[in-house]
């Protein structure tokens, strides 16, 4: 039985591309989890997306053994508490079990990641010494912080010519308080100085606390299906055992279940007899869905339940929604299966069915955010060999009726007639960017050009400014980032939390092509806001929409009032080819006939909107 004080639970927290999954392949290596023969670059990474894009999109937790030098005082000091034939001792080594939760640093997935840091005592934060501090380092180190970790600072990419080791402990420094012989610096590509890591997570985490014979409380900090072996949850034992077989109950989610395997990540599975109090490892379920088992649940045995479950769980919402649609009907089914699939394993996304005049039948689906979209559509056009046309991502309104009745509307065409309505209400952020002092003015008017309201301005040190704001979420959906990464020449980034939902003077922008209402591009948009955004949505679908043999009217409306419009011309396909001299009279006649034909093609010619008119608010200028 593994004595409780060799466990180190410990994760990896750090912004996009700092090298978190760099130094977890280090430290497999440095701790032999993994043969040379088996080694490759971001082991832990398994999905094609994640190497492609360089990130963690699914958290990864692996089990290490550490042999570290015993030294005369870590005897003493265990001596007085454990008997020493309880003691790991090899050859005057003492053998610790180390838990690390690899986790995403996106602010997409900042929930997992706050489960993650609750299944832990410490973390490495680590920082890039070439790019500094940046917006997710800060919100993941609140987090850290929040949960009251042990806080191992870690600077990496020392071995880069753009490094700035010093500038860079500085912001460490500024913001953690440590000392500076208390940051360890590294590079995870070349191994130095990676040592030194392992020995401060051995000396400076605390082990895990927790009473073995109480009744089971455990944390499930991520879940997945297994097309063969059903749900699998990761969990983090606090209390009690979880043995294989034994039948557990989800307090949250009120479902039982049977742990069928249990065991730990080597990064494999290895199953083992149970889970004791202190483990991180893993549990092969009975389950149908991880609709039955979500992130942040407490499990506890069916027979002695606990009093009361694990602090902190919350039901994880989404709040961008955009609609996706086969772009041929005979796919609509296959759609439909693969997205059911894809819920199964991801808790977080919500779906319901839709039907649109234009686009025909598909499925208006909910993210966490952006990135958390692009990955589900990528995964369903790869996974599952679908080609789609996705609409404009929007967010959800708070609609009250005169009548008193509220709506979630998902759409904006969903909105009821504006006679109907008494106010709506649109989800706000807070949010945090970080950016060099210089750029601080150019990102306070992008802030206020978004409608945001500037809050306060901090400096982490005498070249690094904190600016935190408030500002909608709808505006901040399609090409914030982009901006934001423009105006401060690359070194501006950016993390937000969703803080309320305000009432606003919100109107409904409706489109017409060639007369015809199209409802998957309607959007919810801000009165001031309206006729500017409707001219620019009108000048952009004109690029993309190709030309007809007649003239198109594209057209933006608030309720009954046209406020922008565009004309795409007709071809000028006046045929008289077939002419070979003969009177001036028998052009005309010819000529005359093809104009009737095209104002007949007008009436009922139908206009064939492409794939990238639905993604058109996309489109930079």
């Amino acid at each position: 039985m593994t004595n409780q004080d060799f466990i180190r639970n410990f994760c990896i927290i750090a912004h996009i591309d700092h090298g978190k999954s760099t130094l977890a392949d280090r430290l497999m290596e440095l701790t032999d989890t993994v043969q040379k023969r088996d080694m490759k670059a971001q082991l832990l990474d398994k999905m094609d997306l994640e190497r492609e894009k360089g990130i963690t999109i699914k958290l990864a937790p692996v089990r290490m053994t550490y042999k570290a030098r015993e030294t005369r005082e870590s005897r003493l000091e265990y001596s007085k508490e454990s008997p020493l034939s309880n003691l790991q001792t090899l050859n005057s080594e003492l053998v610790y079990q180390l838990n690390l939760i690899d986790t995403p640093g996106h602010v997409d997935f900042s929930y997992e990641v706050s489960r993650s840091l609750q299944a832990c005592e410490g973390a490495l934060l680590v920082v890039d010494a070439s790019q500094g501090v940046q917006a997710q380092t800060l919100a993941n180190l609140y987090l850290a912080i929040e949960a009251d970790l042990k806080i191992i600072p870690v600077l990496n990419k020392i071995d880069l010519p753009a490094a700035d080791v010093s500038k860079v402990s500085q912001e460490i420094l500024s913001l953690t308080g440590c000392s500076p012989d208390e940051i360890l610096h590294i590079s995870a590509k070349t191994g130095q100085g990676v040592d030194k890591v392992l020995e401060a997570i051995v000396e400076q985490i605390p082990p895990p606390s927790g009473a073995s014979g109480a009744s089971t409380r455990a944390l499930i900090f991520d879940s997945y299906y297994d097309d063969f072996r059903g749900v699998v949850l990761y969990v983090r034992v606090f209390e009690g055992e979880i043995a294989k077989n034994s039948q557990v109950k989800m307090m949250a989610a009120n479902a039982s279940g049977q742990a069928l395997e249990v065991g730990c990540l080597k990064p494999q599975m290895q199953p083992m007899d149970k889970l004791v109090c202190g483990d991180i490892g893993y549990l092969v379920t009975n389950l149908r869905s991880t609709r039955q088992a979500k992130v942040g649940d407490t499990i506890t045995g069916a027979r002695q339940p606990a009093d009361k479950p694990l602090p902190g769980y919350k039901e994880v919402l989404p709040f961008v929604y955009a609609g996706f649609f086969p772009e041929t009907n005979e796919q609509y089914q296959d759609l439909k299966d693969a997205i059911e699939k894809l819920s199964l394993s991801d808790s977080a996304l919500q779906y319901e069915l839709e039907n649109s005049p234009v686009l025909g039948f598909g499925v208006r689906i909910g993210f966490l955010g952006l990135l958390h979209m692009d990955i589900v559509r990528a995964r369903l056009e790869r996974e599952y060999n679908l080609d789609l046309i996705v609409t404009n991502p929007s967010t959800d309104y708070h609609v009250k009726l005169i009548s008193g009745e509220t709506l979630d509307i998902k759409s904006a065409a969903d909105l009821p007639e504006a006679a109907k309505v008494a106010e709506i209400a649109e989800p706000w952020i807070k949010g945090e960017i970080v950016a060099p002092k210089e750029y601080v003015g150019s990102v306070i008017q992008l802030v206020a050009f978004k409608r945001g309201l500037h809050k306060n301005i901090s400096y982490v040190d005498d070249q690094l400014a904190l600016i935190t704001f408030e500002a909608p979420l709808a505006n901040l959906l399609t090409d914030f980032y982009d901006q934001l990464k423009s105006i401060t020449s690359g070194f501006g980034s950016f993390n937000y939390e969703l803080a309320e939902y305000r009432a606003e003077d919100l109107v409904r922008v409706d489109f017409y092509v060639a007369g015809e209402i199209v409802n998957a591009l309607s959007i919810m948009v801000h009165k001031s806001e309206a006729e500017a955004l409707g001219r620019s949505v009108v000048e952009k679908l004109k690029d993309v929409i190709p030309k007809q043999n007649f003239q198109v009217p594209l057209q933006a409306a608030i309720g009954g009032r046209f406020i922008a419009r565009e004309d795409i011309k007709a071809y000028r396909k006046d045929v008289t080819a077939k002419l070979y001299g003969g009177d001036v009279s028998r052009r005309k006649k010819l000529l005359a006939k093809q104009k009737k034909g095209k104002a007949r093609a007008k009436r009922f010619g139908n206009v064939d909107i492409p794939a990238e008119a639905f993604t058109v608010l996309l489109k930079r200028n």
